[in-house]
């Protein structure tokens, strides 16, 4: 393994912390909502104080869902890494710019195949 594997992979596993972080905080957030309406006779689409509570839920979800998929997405190129494969194009098999990667760890197509 190169260094620059080393702080890719560095990268990576502080990425993937910072994600499983968010979930857990947008998981203790769906259950302080659900809490919150548990037990509640309150008619909360009709609520002039502001966004439902079951937007609010949908809300969390739809970010959780997002965290998973990021963090999925992570581990896979942690895989990769381990493969070796890890910043070569999943299309053409080029190298996928520094670049691309900085912007983007979990990147799997270069800038060409990608558009």
């Amino acid at each position: 393994m190169t260094s620059a594997d080393d702080g890719t992979r560095r990268r990576l596993d502080g990425l993937r912390r910072e994600l499983l972080a968010q979930l857990a905080a947008l998981r203790a957030d769906h259950d302080a909502v659900v809490d919150a309406s548990r037990g509640s006779n309150a008619d909360d689409e009709h609520d002039p104080e502001g966004a439902t509570i079951a937007f609010e839920r949908a809300q969390v979800d739809a970010l959780a869902r997002s965290a998973q998929q990021r963090l999925e997405e992570v581990d896979a190129a942690l895989r990769r890494l381990d493969e070796g494969t890890y910043g070569t194009c999943r299309v053409c098999g080029r190298a996928i710019l520094p670049e691309r990667l900085e912007a983007r760890p979990s990147a799997t197509t270069c800038t060409t195949c990608r558009a």
